[in-house]
């Protein structure tokens, strides 16, 4: 699942991340600071291997606080360190930066009157090491940089958005389809994907029809998969029965990696001319999201190449607003290739996905490197909900 890169003519200059987790720091930029005042108060965490919801469940479990009652601006992964805000009901600042935990550090504590929600921030900060990297790399960094900043970053969501088998927007488009048989076939996987002997033969034993084999040799931390099985066993054939027991969270969570593979299946189709227009496109701005139907493509092209504006593309829903002219067919016909219509992402049991636009490219902000022998040292920012592989890719061309 290759996609294609703006910076295609450049070589890359190969290389390796994520090598120890200071070779990837992550820091949210917030959308605003805490008054000093009010019910919640706002702890800026640094965390090192764990996700986002692990440091709120050890921080709740110090402070015996619901975890309902903590607030998140953004989810990170465990892979790195990173440095995130989050808000706790009812605690003073005093008791907060009184927490020893493992895995995360208190850096600081201030009160404010709301609950820190999902989005609440601007963007995030990144300073990532690159490690073997080819000589004489400086001019090809420097080149694609520079187109980057100028025609933008292709908002491509990559391969962190479809699991450890790459294959959670599969399980999401047999939800879609309602095919539990192919919900659960999709889940367990193929056992050429993983490394594990031991979970190889479990995934091979189910393709083999032995479900009771198979729930045997899974691995105790693919808990999802043991759960499908081991309600297989006892009730043989009701699949959708047994993808009944997979947590809603879960289910959203797959859902969502169907709307972001179809939508970087629009950003790959239209790389080349990612920084243009067409008439008929609905056009975001980038200052508040807010989206637009393009009536004439050359009118606007202007606010375009200065960055106020880029075409946008589908996060498919039963609800999203669609584009006319050719970037509706071009949207058609991916959804259509993939089997799914509109009015299947209306599912029932609160799994209903709406859909929404996003932007087919972002600016890349306040970039920098440096190379130290064989190692690059890259700093930049990019909006809230944008990935920095997208530009790691373009300079690394490896994946």
């Amino acid at each position: 699942m290759m996609h294609p890169y703006l910076t295609s003519h450049i070589p890359g200059i190969g290389g390796t991340i994520k090598e120890t987790p200071d070779d990837f720091i992550v820091e949210e930029i917030p959308s605003y600071l805490p008054c000093g005042s009010g019910e919640h108060c706002y702890l800026t965490i640094e965390k090192s291997g764990i996700t986002t919801l692990e440091a709120i469940r050890r921080i709740a479990a110090a402070l015996k606080a619901p975890e309902r009652d903590i607030g998140y601006a953004g989810m990170k992964d465990a892979v790195g360190v990173t440095r995130q805000t989050i808000s706790v009901q009812r605690i003073t600042p005093e008791r907060a930066m009184g927490l020893n935990l493992e895995g995360i550090k208190i850096l600081t504590a201030a009160l404010h009157t709301n609950k820190l929600k999902l989005g609440h921030l601007k963007g995030n900060r990144f300073l990532i090491a690159v490690r073997n990297v080819v000589e004489q790399s400086e001019a090809a960094i420097r080149s694609i940089l520079e187109i980057l900043k100028t025609r933008g970053v292709p908002n491509y969501f990559g391969l962190q958005r479809y699991g450890a088998q790459g294959n959670s927007h599969l399980i999401g488009a047999a939800m879609l389809q309602r095919d539990w048989h192919g919900a659960v076939d999709a889940l367990i996987g193929q056992p050429e994907l993983v490394r594990d002997e031991e979970w190889q033969a479990a995934i091979a034993a189910y393709r083999q029809g032995d479900v009771n084999k198979s729930l045997q040799l899974f691995p105790r931390h693919c808990r999802n998969e043991r759960d499908v099985l081991q309600r297989l066993a006892s009730r043989p054939g009701e699949f959708e029965k047994a993808f009944s027991v997979i947590h809603p969270r879960m289910k959203k969570l797959y859902l969502s990696a169907v709307q972001s593979f179809l939508f970087d299946q629009v950003v790959a189709g239209r790389i080349e001319h990612i920084d243009e227009l067409m008439t008929g496109d609905l056009a975001c701005k980038h200052v508040n999201g807010a989206c637009f139907l393009v009536e004439d493509a050359a009118e606007e092209i202007y606010r375009a190449r200065a960055f106020e504006i880029s075409a946008s593309g589908p996060m498919f829903g039963c609800k999203m607003k669609q584009p006319q002219g050719r970037p509706l067919e071009i949207e058609s016909a991916i959804l259509g290739a993939a089997q799914i219509e509109m009015n299947d992402f209306d599912l029932p049991g609160g799994l209903r996905m709406e859909g929404e636009r996003r932007p087919l490219r972002v600016p890349l902000e306040s970039h920098s490197f440096r190379l130290e022998g064989d190692c690059l040292w890259i700093e930049f920012a990019l909006p809230k909900g944008s990935y920095a592989t997208s530009v790691l890719r373009e300079i690394m061309k490896t994946y």
